[in-house]
């Protein structure tokens, strides 16, 4: 019995290990093209590991598209964006979760139904919105129609609904109003969910490439996504350039994910259980 344990265990060990090299491989290839020259990114059998490493790729993509601008419009944008979601959806989140008016639940159910609506539906009514208001080619018109998002309220929703009534009653008594309540007793409660929502709404947020290419016609306004695409012309793509500019690209996200990866892992775990 116990043998047969072992062996189920080190079977497990050796099928994680192998479902992690397949979702690293990508990056793996990226990194190592990154490496390359543009020669030998086409040599055929495809190698993974450089003859010769071409670190002057990386200076390169600096010299060749102003990338810190791109970087700083990306992380600029993903970061108001996150504050104006949160100015927002925590309020109707608590409001959904603990507060009980007339039509309440049809309100709820009408969130829910704007997530079925797919993102390609709005983004001609968002853009002719922009353009009345004169946002075209500012921050405003980047930031603007991802300021609430309907899948926020619902997992705030779900987290601010595990929070005992008792501890409400209790802050209550003691004179606490609802946004006492909300700072100061289903937030700090409700921590994991928070973060887990702001990580994967900035990692959504710095990974747009559709709203700021219609949006945007200024370079100065261009986020980083859009950067790559200064290296895929008409005469050829320069692929080993272009895996540089994504190594950078994915660098801060990366170092993000792994540094919040317990949050993630909890808030994911727990929220939608009551």
């Amino acid at each position: 019995m116990r043998l047969q344990q072992f062996a189920f265990r080190w079977f497990g060990y050796a099928f994680l290990s192998l479902s992690s090299f397949v979702m690293l491989f990508p990056f793996i290839w990226m990194l190592s093209s990154s490496l390359k020259s543009f020669e030998q990114v086409y040599v055929f059998p495809p190698t993974l590991i450089p003859e010769v490493f071409h670190l002057e790729n990386y200076v390169e993509i600096w010299k060749s598209a102003p990338l810190l601008r791109y970087l700083f419009n990306s992380l600029f944008t993903a970061s108001v964006i996150i504050i104006m979601q949160l100015l927002l959806i925590i309020p109707a989140a608590y409001a959904f979760a603990r507060l009980r008016f007339k039509g309440s639940g049809f309100l709820f159910l009408s969130v829910l139904a704007t997530m079925m609506i797919p993102n390609q539906i709005t983004f001609i009514p968002n853009f002719l919105t922009i353009k009345q208001l004169g946002w075209v080619d500012t921050y405003a018109g980047l930031i603007a129609p991802f300021s609430v998002n309907a899948f926020g309220i619902f997992m705030l929703r779900q987290a601010f609904m595990q929070v005992p009534k008792e501890l409400e009653e209790a802050a209550i008594l003691d004179g606490c109003g609802h946004t006492r309540i909300m700072r100061h007793l289903m937030i700090p409660l409700s921590g994991a969910a928070v973060v887990t929502y702001i990580l994967l709404s900035f990692i959504k947020s710095y990974n747009e490439l559709f709203w700021p290419l219609i949006v945007t016609n200024n370079e100065n306004l261009r986020t980083v996504q859009l950067g790559l695409t200064r290296f895929i012309t008409e005469g050829g793509t320069q692929w080993n350039l272009v895996m540089a500019v994504a190594a950078v690209i994915i660098a801060p996200l990366a170092v993000l994910f792994i540094s919040m990866q317990k949050f993630i892992v909890k808030g994911v775990a727990t929220t939608g259980l009551k």
